[in-house]
């Protein structure tokens, strides 16, 4: 079945951005906010956990924020409805997992769109160590995944990629750097042209545009 963002969205479509660190594709996002062009804004942030940059950034822009820790609930269950209803209060059309270092449950998922960041070219190194995996294999070129979030790992349907060129010198910490800047501006087109464009989803094949 082909499914489309609704026609609504459109317009100053409005996005929660999940948070679990520095933020700085939180950051991107805001910049790129600031332009009424751009069709988004950040109207909500979330947390898994308290004294974050991710945080911080979001103070500074004046934007709400809330976090939901997994340890305050006494399951991963009760942990994922809370949450799906912090978000649901803000009443996004897009949710964006920027470094969220949780793994999103039904609850979340069955009632927003989410849409992560993944610094791998997908389906290769899905987790938490892929330029670590990419590097220990040899790879010639890596570089980063928007896709969109199901229930499995890193498995959701790809919406775009960009490439990175492997260095002989590189180590996990030069090679994630450039990956993480290619991704800010990645993720930022991205979202932009989901917001004035919409998308169309049909199986495992996503696309930008109705």
């Amino acid at each position: 079945m082909i499914s489309a963002i609704p026609r609504g969205v459109t317009l100053s479509a409005r996005l929660v951005v999940l948070v679990s660190g520095s933020g700085t594709n939180l950051q991107a996002l805001l910049d790129a906010c600031a332009d009424p062009g751009f069709g988004a804004q950040v109207v909500a942030v979330g947390a898994d956990r308290d004294g974050i940059e991710g945080l911080a950034r979001a103070e500074r822009a004046g934007v709400p924020a809330f976090v939901v820790r997994l340890s305050d609930h006494p399951t991963r269950t009760a942990w994922d409805g809370a949450l799906a209803a912090e978000i649901r209060r803000h009443r996004p059309d897009l949710v964006v997992s920027a470094g969220f270092m949780k793994i999103l449950g039904p609850d979340v998922l069955r009632d927003h769109t989410v849409i992560n960041t993944h610094p791998a070219l997908l389906p290769s190194f899905p987790g938490a160590h892929a330029v670590r995996e990419a590097l220990a294999y040899g790879v010639k070129v890596s570089g980063c995944t928007v896709h969109f979030v199901d229930e499995g790992v890193d498995t959701g349907p790809v919406i775009a990629q960009a490439v990175v060129p492997v260095k002989w010198d590189d180590d996990e910490k030069t090679l994630h750097e450039r990956i993480k800047s290619v991704e800010r501006e990645l993720l930022v087109e991205v979202m932009g042209r989901l917001a004035r464009e919409g998308w169309t989803n049909d199986g495992r094949k996503a696309r930008i545009g109705r």
